[in-house]
């Protein structure tokens, strides 16, 4: 009975061995299924509980978080510049065009009514782009997952970063509407130039309100949000050109639009106005250093309107790096600066310099250098001051004074002349003359009186501009002259208003007041006309009453041209930034051609009128355009010297 019970017990055993051995690894495998999935649950929600922990306060949903706006206006009511982040009303999804809903679903995110935030095909077809061209060519983000980066995100590409993008994506997708997350795309997207949202870029780009965008139009600003600065339309319009074909293309495939339709948007896209980024962008430097002073700091959005002429700027833009890329190039001339002014001191135009993306030093307002003959008018405007008169005679011949002894160019003396050829030809010797007469600190005082505020040396020397100045206060100072004596305040900023309209700041009043008398006016005007209708700055001469002085520097380190007519002062400055001297370059040859081509384009169409203080009129007869000063206050005339040899000599352009 044992030995059966224990065989029993032993075939038992035996028979059932088999199926606890078989289900016993299903246990286990289930088992440590559920175990991983336990922890695979847990290490997840750890990480994303990592990668939670400091996610934005999603209720900052409605907070932009921009910099405050400055947006600068010239003088003509168009915009020229946008600093800051520009943001344009919001507008409704009902607003925006249709072809630029389609054109933004077509290139952006295709299937965005499809997905749920994240879309897995989408992926995987760029995963598979970027593997086959060994390189990142397309990105697999959705319009909801690029909404979370600009609403909460930085933009640093971190593995952080992008999990906290896909938790507020799948966030956004739960708490709204697809048209809704498509309205907050479209306000809050970033389209270059400072400007966020399809509102602000469509005025900023076009000049119109986002509903009336063409088809053309709509697809640029979709193409746009790739790269908004390389296919920015007013810097690089091939780019944008080619970028919108494609974005056009993305359309057809997607069924929004035929290829005949695709077609004739191209076809029509010479219709679209692209506003051109303003180039005056030392001038709106200069004006943004100046904001601070009117308004002191704030975070409000602020309109500025100035007084540039967009007409002149560019006028001044392209005649100084014409000069510049042409002669200035064979005569060692690397740099140029030029300003203009209205008599009253409103800046006109501005250019700093060849280059602004080479290098935004601004050699109109910052670069002090040696204004040479062109600071002779403070010399002789103190001895006019002091009673001596235009036709007054000295003798132009070799003078020293202390050891000191300034040469004629070209070591050219005329004898006996009137101070107004010895002005005309810029004579040196008859300067230092002069300055005898009134003394250094004199003359140094009437330069400061009329508006030089740089520092001044009242040494001998002072009579050939050997004290640095830079181009706008030289060339506010000799608007004191079209300006009939009044000081002149060169400036920039008409009004300052906040963004609603309430205005912060607006230009009243004059300058100093007279610092100038009547007759010392007169006096200037009769010399410096003389030095533009046959003196050393011919090169600039107008169909028009037009009165200047020309300088040199030491070397032909810098050459100027300052002047006016009655409605515009300007001057022109060339040299190198090193000091480089050039291919002797004096101030009647590039500055005066410059000043020349700059006012006789800016001004065609303007009436001519006389100087102020001066009575230069300007004919035309058979042998060609003349100029005779007909009257002058003391009731003689005056033309070019007669004596025969004046006119076979080379002119000084000194």
């Amino acid at each position: 009975m044992l030995r059966r019970n224990r065989k029993a017990k032993i075939r038992w055993k035996s028979t059932s061995a088999k199926p606890l051995k078989k289900r016993g690894w299903l246990w286990r495998l289930a088992n440590w299924g559920l175990v991983a999935a336990i922890w695979g649950g847990v290490i997840l929600a750890l990480a994303v509980g990592w990668y939670a922990y400091d996610l934005p306060e999603v209720t900052s949903i409605a907070k932009t978080g921009r910099q405050p706006s400055i947006t600068m206006i010239a003088a003509d009511g168009s915009q020229i510049a946008a600093v800051g982040d520009v943001h344009g009303k919001t507008i409704g999804l009902h607003e925006v065009p249709p072809a630029l809903r389609q054109a933004l679903i077509a290139v952006e995110d295709r299937r965005f009514y499809e997905h749920f935030g994240v879309d897995p095909r989408g992926l995987a077809r760029a995963m598979l782009a970027n593997l086959r061209a060994g390189r990142i060519v397309q990105g697999g983000s959705t319009i909801t997952q690029q909404l979370a980066k600009n609403l909460f995100l930085n933009p640093d590409r971190t593995i952080r970063r992008k999990v906290q993008e896909l938790l507020l994506a799948f966030w956004l997708e739960r708490k709204f509407t697809k048209d809704q997350i498509l309205t907050l795309y479209l306000n809050r997207v970033y389209f270059g130039a400072g400007n966020y949202g399809v509102d602000a870029a469509a005025r900023r780009y076009f000049g119109k309100p986002v509903q009336d965008l063409s088809l053309y139009e709509s697809a640029l600003l979709a193409g746009l949000l790739k790269a908004p600065s390389r296919y920015n339309p007013a810097r690089n319009s091939g780019g944008a050109d080619l970028r919108t074909q494609l974005v056009l293309g993305a359309m057809v495939d997607a069924g929004f639009i035929s290829a005949a339709e695709a077609e004739a948007a191209l076809k029509k896209k010479s219709s679209s106005r692209v506003l051109a980024i303003g180039q005056a962008r030392y001038f709106t430097d200069w004006v943004l250093n100046q904001v601070a002073g009117y308004v002191g700091q704030t975070a409000r959005d602020l309109v500025i309107v100035t007084t540039l002429d967009p007409r002149l700027q560019q006028i001044a833009e392209k005649e100084l790096v014409g000069l510049l890329d042409g002669p200035g190039s064979e005569l060692g001339a690397g740099q140029a600066a030029f300003v203009a002014l209205t008599p009253g001191g409103a800046v006109r135009a501005m250019v700093g310099g060849r280059d602004y993306g080479e290098s935004q030093f601004n050699r109109a307002v910052q670069a002090l250098r040696q204004p040479g003959s062109a600071f002779k008018a403070f010399t002789y405007l103190a001895a006019f001051e002091k009673g001596l008169d235009p036709e007054d005679r000295l003798v132009d011949s070799p003078v020293e004074v202390d050891g000191w002894a300034p040469r004629n160019y070209n070591d050219r003396y005329y004898g006996e002349v009137t101070l107004r050829e010895a002005f005309a030809r810029s004579l040196n010797s008859v300067a230092v003359k002069v300055l005898q007469k009134v003394g250094p600190e004199t003359v140094a005082a009437t330069a400061r009186r009329l508006g030089i505020t740089s520092k001044l040396e009242a040494t001998p020397s002072i009579a050939l501009g050997t004290s640095e100045v830079t181009l706008l206060e030289l060339t506010a100072a000799y608007a004191v002259f079209a300006n009939r004596g009044s000081g002149v305040w060169p400036h920039a900023i008409s009004e300052i208003r906040e963004a609603s309209g309430r205005v912060l700041y607006r230009r009243s009043g004059d300058g100093p007041g007279q610092v100038v008398a009547p007759e010392a006016v007169n006096q200037m005007a009769d010399l410096m006309s003389a030095t533009v209708e046959w003196g050393s700055g011919k090169a600039a001469r107008q169909k028009r009453p037009a009165a200047g002085k020309t300088g040199t520097s030491q070397e032909f380190r810098d050459a100027w041209f300052v002047g006016y007519t009655a409605d515009l002062v300007a001057g022109a400055w060339f040299g190198n930034d090193d000091e480089t001297p050039m291919k002797n370059v004096t101030g009647g040859n590039l500055p005066a051609r410059l000043w020349g081509r700059v006012m006789a384009r800016g001004l065609a169409g303007v009436p001519a009128s006389p100087l102020p203080g001066g009575d230069v009129v300007v004919a035309e007869n058979e042998g060609g355009l003349i100029s005779r000063i007909l009257r002058r206050l003391s009731g003689g005339t005056e033309t070019e010297p007669t004596r025969p040899w004046d006119r076979r000599n080379r002119i000084d352009d000194r």
